[in-house]
This record gives C-alpha cells, sequence and structure tokens, in this order.
C-alpha cells in the first residue's frame, strides 16, 4: 500500500529539514551536471563508487533514523567516499569482486568471508553473506562488503536477490 503525502500534511519540524536536504541534494546535483558526461566517459571508475557510495550512506542514515540533513550529509559524504575508492579499482579487481560476491551469495555460509586478491594492484576485498531470508518465492541475502586499497579498508552493506536466470541482483 502506498500512502502520498501533500506539502500541507507534512508540520514545519517535518517539513524544513525535508525542504533542506532537498535542496543540498539538487545544489550538489546541479553544479556537477556540466562534467557529469566527460566524468562517465573518462572516470567510469569514480561515478561507479560515488553512485553506489551515495547510495549506502543515505541507506545507513536512513536506517539508523537520521533526519532529512542527516541523510542529505551522508549520501554527499558517500558519494565522496566511494567515487574516491571507485578511482582506485581497476577492471580486474572489479571482475574478481564480482566473482568474488557471487560465490559468496550462491554457497557461502551466513558469517562466512569469500576473499579475493588481485597481486598485480595489491587490492583485495572479501564479501561476507550475513543473513539470508525469503521475499515471497525470492531467496534473498544481506552481505558486508570490504574492500582494501592502499592499506586502507572501505566497507559497505547490501542486499542481493537471486534472479531465475541463478545471478544474484544487487536491491541497495
Amino acid at each position: 500500500m502506498e500512502r502520498v503525502i501533500g506539502w500541507n500534511t507534512l508540520s514545519m519540524p517535518t517539513a524544513l529539514p525535508r525542504a533542506t536536504a532537498l535542496v543540498l541534494v539538487l545544489v550538489v546535483v546541479m553544479t556537477g551536471c556540466a562534467d557529469v558526461t566527460s566524468t562517465v566517459q573518462n572516470n567510469p571508475k569514480a561515478t561507479v563508487g560515488g553512485v553506489g557510495g551515495a547510495a549506502v550512506g543515505g541507506l545507513i542514515a536512513a536506517a539508523a533514523g537520521g533526519g532529512g540533513a542527516a541523510i542529505a550529509a551522508s549520501v554527499i559524504g558517500g558519494a565522496l567516499i566511494g567515487g574516491l575508492a571507485g578511482n582506485y579499482l581497476d577492471q580486474r579487481d572489479k571482475q574478481m569482486a564480482a566473482q568474488s560476491a557471487q560465490r559468496a551469495l550462491e554457497s557461502a555460509p551466513s558469517g562466512q568471508a569469500v576473499a579475493w586478491n588481485n597481486p598485480d594492484s595489491g587490492h583485495s576485498g572479501t564479501v561476507t553473506p550475513t543473513r539470508t531470508y525469503q521475499s515471497g518465492s525470492t531467496y534473498c541475502r544481506e552481505y558486508q562488503q570490504s574492500v582494501t586499497i592502499d592499506g586502507k579498508p572501505e566497507r559497505s552493506y547490501g542486499t542481493a536477490c537471486r534472479q531465475p536466470d541463478g545471478s544474484w541482483q544487487i536491491q541497495n
């Protein structure tokens, strides 16, 4: 069931932080619009990392019960950190991480990490399923992913659901 909330149903203490968050997000988006195409073409790793980091940052803040401003700040912070991490992961790193995630989600017991290591770049990581559940007829798993770049670990969390073809699709 969906519920539509109009501006007139929001109280001032609720509407102000949401409006502030919206303005902050729009400012960040609009100031970067001119360079988006060149960034995606010239540095797709930073783009993917930034988008993923923004999503994870916003989800963590929302799950923690943060207000609009906290969620907006987490989205921006996540985008910056994710973009930085994405800058440093090469294509082989991403391939190894994806293969590790597929193995972890498909067959690893909850709590057991599946590791990857790229000796050429020195980057490494793990994917650890943390919880398995069924949503309708679809199996889903929550997981934790860790990537170490130049000795600095970065962590993210997400949920993936098994598709009819056997692949796992990240939900968030």
